[in-house]
């Protein structure tokens, strides 16, 4: 293959690799526990973090160290879910568009 036909291929790979960041834009997963709720984009950015008011019961209870650790918990367990979710998608777009072949000359 010469220099245009690596350059195409090149350029080919870049544009599936920008679709697919696309996609995995579109990711949202959500995790609750405890009356807290926080949902997590495929880019691992927090888009939300909502609580009931039950959610408050331990600060109330004067155990704010408990409600600390739930909150980092569901905030944890939101983010795998979200990794988790994002590298499956990714093998399915990747096994799906070949894209892989291009890397290894095939």
């Amino acid at each position: 293959m010469g220099i245009f036909g690596q350059l195409g291929e090149a350029m080919k790979m870049r544009s599936e690799a920008k679709r697919i960041q696309a996609e995995i834009a579109k990711i949202s997963v959500s995790h609750s526990n405890g009356g807290i709720t926080v949902v997590v984009k495929g880019d691992m950015t927090v888009e939300s973090i909502t609580m009931e008011p039950t959610a408050y019961d331990e600060v109330k209870a004067g155990k704010p160290a408990r409600f600390e650790t739930m909150l980092l918990n569901v905030v944890n367990i939101a983010l795998k879910k979200a990794r988790d979710t994002v590298q499956r998608e990714m093998q399915r777009m990747m096994q799906a568009s070949g894209a892989m072949n291009g890397l290894f000359g095939k």
